[in-house]
């Protein structure tokens, strides 16, 4: 299956500009307050009924808002390197952030499951004429082609989708562990730089940590940036 574009009709905002260029976020899609007593599964079940349930209208203004500030950071970081992923089961649309990218010439990879290494994530180059397949997950993913794979010590910014987030910088994932094993040794390597994204809606006050959970040093929402 090939794809032109991930973009809808929605046109991407560009680095320049102030903060006041952003839209207004709907205070519906701010954070919860979730029982700290809450089992990691039951937090995962909120979260992702509570995203699945933000209204067209305040996805769009939240992805804008989102791909604005990222934007910026990645600026501030000349990125030129970017792996991310494409939007699924309700997570903060990525699809305005690949077109603002694209514009601006910097390079963008996406995620496919290693088809050596269980667990394990590959990226690979992601343009607007690559192939796509669908994984064991249903979730779109570069068809694997050798020649597109990048290592992931040479990009330089990996933003990663998460269902929950807190205000201490820890991640949780869907509880497969892959961006987690890939993202163990990027603290001693210095690369490449993890950062999350996500409706302020996910985020939690505390989460219950495992111990190869690995945290993020920022944290990109609609509404804010965090940085820990």
């Amino acid at each position: 299956m090939s794809i032109t574009s991930p973009v809808s009709n929605t046109s991407a905002p560009t680095a320049n500009g102030p903060h006041g260029t952003q839209p207004e976020i709907d205070t519906k899609s701010l954070s919860l307050n979730l029982s700290p007593t809450l089992s990691r599964a039951e937090v995962r079940k909120q979260i992702r009924l509570a995203r699945r349930s933000l209204s067209t209208e305040v996805q769009t203004e939240a992805s804008l808002a989102a791909c604005q500030r990222m934007l910026e950071k990645l600026s501030a970081l000349n990125a030129q390197h970017v792996a991310l992923y494409l939007t699924h089961d309700g997570e903060l649309a990525t699809a305005p952030l690949i077109e603002a990218l694209w514009q601006q010439g910097i390079q963008t990879y996406l995620p496919r499951l290693h088809p050596f290494n269980a667990g394990q994530l590959l990226f690979l180059h992601y343009h607007a004429d690559s192939l796509m397949q669908p994984n064991q997950f249903g979730i779109l993913e570069p068809k694997l082609d050798v020649r597109s794979v990048m290592p992931i010590e040479r990009l330089d910014v990996v933003i990663t989708p998460l269902v929950a987030f807190d205000i201490k910088g820890n991640r949780m994932g869907m509880g497969g562990g892959y961006y987690d094993r890939t993202l163990a040794n990027w603290h001693s390597k210095g690369k490449p730089l993890p950062m999350g994204y996500a409706h302020d809606c996910q985020q939690v006050s505390n989460l219950q940590c495992e111990h190869w959970d690995v945290p993020l040093p920022a944290i990109i929402t609609p509404s804010r940036v965090w940085e820990f």
